[in-house]
């Protein structure tokens, strides 16, 4: 698993984990209309250097904003799959101008199957410029 400290081509990451939220995902109708509970996990790559170096928090990302971002996608979609919703988390992280790569974890937190009482991931990457 990709955490913090992790190097991706010479950058830094940050890890923000347990963005719980309510959200209207999924292939049946009533998870459109009634919704559930969602978790996203994310790990983001960006150069770290200059904040670390000079301790300006004008230098670095805003970890609020990225949350506020994730939980305006999610209160917004109306998505069968989980795998688009979580593509539309990675591409409004990666419109953060630090942001040079992104690693999502969506958490479907107690999916509607008959008998299963786990949760259902999805993790994908995406980079600027891979055409997400």
């Amino acid at each position: 698993m990709e955490g913090l400290g992790d190097r991706a081509d010479g950058l830094d990451s940050i890890r923000i984990s347990g963005i719980r939220h309510y959200g209207y995902t999924g292939f049946f109708a009533e998870e459109q209309v009634l919704g559930q509970w969602f978790e996203v996990n994310l790990t983001l790559w960006l150069d770290l250097a200059t904040t670390g170096a000079n301790d300006q928090l004008e230098n670095t990302l805003n970890y609020a904003e990225v949350v506020a971002a994730v939980t305006a996608v999610m209160d917004a979609a109306r998505f069968k799959t989980l795998e688009r919703l979580n593509t539309a988390i990675l591409e409004r992280v990666l419109a953060f101008a630090q942001v040079r790569r992104v690693h999502s974890e969506l958490v479907k937190l107690s999916p509607p199957i008959p008998g299963f009482g786990g949760q259902i991931t999805i993790a994908m990457t995406r980079s600027k410029g891979s055409g997400v």
